[in-house]
């Protein structure tokens, strides 16, 4: 396959896959409906067999409705001579999003009514919305805000806001079980690399990797206009919620700082568990964080009516770093070893939610005998080292495996790793000691 038909996601170095998706889907103008959020996900759609779900403008979800669909072809700020000196084809950011069309002459005084900008740092733009209202403003930086000193400005805003769709994308992955893992990103940010993009090719790339493994779970991706699409996709799932046992809402996956798992609704959900459990082990730095109800959509799904299992993966949280929702929140921001770090800690937890089980013990009347069947060192009264973790995993399972313990549950008591824990059950299996537990 040559360069120009290649996936951006293609390759064998996740970081760099990852990376190059991001890298086009960058200039993208997404919102939380339109043609940019379309044009996205077809984007995805390429990488994973996503399928598209339109919602009709006026859809009641809940205490919401879908809004009128917007699209935008131009918008700039001209000088009276002519010049633009905002323009929207520099940066989609610079546009407040929802903005309605405007094609006239204003006064100074006016126009500064309708810029925002950052003080404290005059050379970002900040992105900024107007959803659920209807506005017409300019993002641009303090820099460009104090260049403005003409007494008129012509002010050109070429969008539309009519009846249209809410579009979100979503991918099944049946498993051997009915039981559901929901991994959900928000795709509605336009050119903002980490809170929006990470997640995505994060995501995207987990589906990559489990499409091609057998499953025990089912696993739905949804990638969606945060806080209306999660309503939307809970309006029309009532009937599948029942079904998600774990969930992950991925955000924010790409800068330096340290992992952060927001906990769910419950606080000792399977999944609040098997997070803390992978990231302690990894032995980098790490935060759990309670659940609060603001952040991204993990305030929907834990929504006191639907309570789901369902916690955040990030590593800075919204609004805690500088370039949050600023154009600082770019290709340079993020860093590939952090994304691939991300996926890798994702994948671990998927081991675990695949991995785990209650077993009995075959032969629990003492220990067996290991040594006989290969499995303890040959010459006894040494100090534990090298292999002595892997004996040490096989005498915990072999401890714990009564019917009500399950292999989590002896990783999190062993202080072992969840893979060490797995790998013994799995030794133990074949030499028949070990089987699963009934139900």
């Amino acid at each position: 396959m040559d360069n120009q038909t290649e996936r951006p996601g293609e390759g064998g170095d996740p970081a760099a896959a990852m990376t190059r998706l991001i890298e086009a889907l960058y200039p993208i103008c997404r919102s939380i409906t339109g043609e940019g959020l379309r044009q996205s996900l077809r984007l995805i759609a390429r990488e994973i067999p996503l399928s598209l779900v339109e919602v009709p403008t006026g859809t009641r979800l809940f205490d919401w409705t879908v809004p009128r669909e917007w699209n935008v072809r131009e918008a700039y700020i001209a000088t009276p001579g002519g010049q633009r000196v905002v323009d929207f084809a520099r940066s989609n950011l610079h546009l407040l999003q929802y903005s309605v069309p405007v094609d006239r002459i204003v006064e100074r005084n006016e126009l500064l009514r309708h810029l925002h900008t950052l003080p404290e740092t005059p050379d970002w733009i900040p992105y900024r919305t107007a959803y659920y209202r209807e506005d017409w403003g300019f993002c641009l930086s303090q820099r460009q805000a104090e260049g403005l000193t003409e007494q008129h400005y012509r002010v050109v805003i070429d969008s539309t806001l009519a009846p249209g769709h809410l579009t979100y994308g979503e991918l099944v992955l049946p498993g051997a079980r009915a039981e559901e893992v929901l991994i959900s990103c928000h795709s509605c940010h336009p050119s903002l690399a980490n809170d929006n993009l990470s997640g995505m090719a994060v995501a995207t790339m987990l589906a990559r990797r489990l499409m091609a493994r057998k499953r025990r779970l089912t696993y739905r991706f949804l990638f969606i206009p945060g806080t209306i699409g999660a309503l939307a996709w809970l309006a029309a799932n009532e009937t599948v919620v029942p079904r998600v046992t774990h969930g992950l809402v991925l955000s924010c996956l790409g800068d330096s700082a340290p992992l952060t798992y927001k906990q769910s609704r419950r606080g000792d959900a399977a999944i609040d568990r098997i997070a803390a459990h992978v990231l302690q082990a990894s032995g980098e730095p790490h935060r759990i964080a309670p659940f609060t109800p603001y952040g991204y959509d993990e305030r929907q799904y834990c929504s006191p009516g639907f309570d789901m299992p369902v916690g955040c993966l990030m590593r800075s949280p919204n609004g805690t770093f500088p370039e949050y929702h600023t154009s600082a929140d770019n290709l340079d921001f993020l860093r590939p070893a952090a994304l691939a770090g991300s996926l890798e800690a994702l994948a671990r937890i998927v081991e675990v939610i695949e991995g785990d089980g209650t077993y009995l013990n075959l032969s629990p009347k003492g220990e067996p005998q290991l040594g006989k069947r290969g499995l303890y060192r040959p010459i006894g009264g040494k100090k534990e080292a090298g292999g002595g973790a892997d004996q040490m995993a096989l005498l915990w399972v072999l401890n714990l495996a009564d019917g009500r313990h399950s292999l989590l549950d002896t990783a999190e008591r062993a202080g072992m790793p969840f893979a060490a824990i797995r790998a013994a059950a799995d030794a133990l299996i074949e030499k028949e000691l070990l089987a699963p537990a009934a139900g």
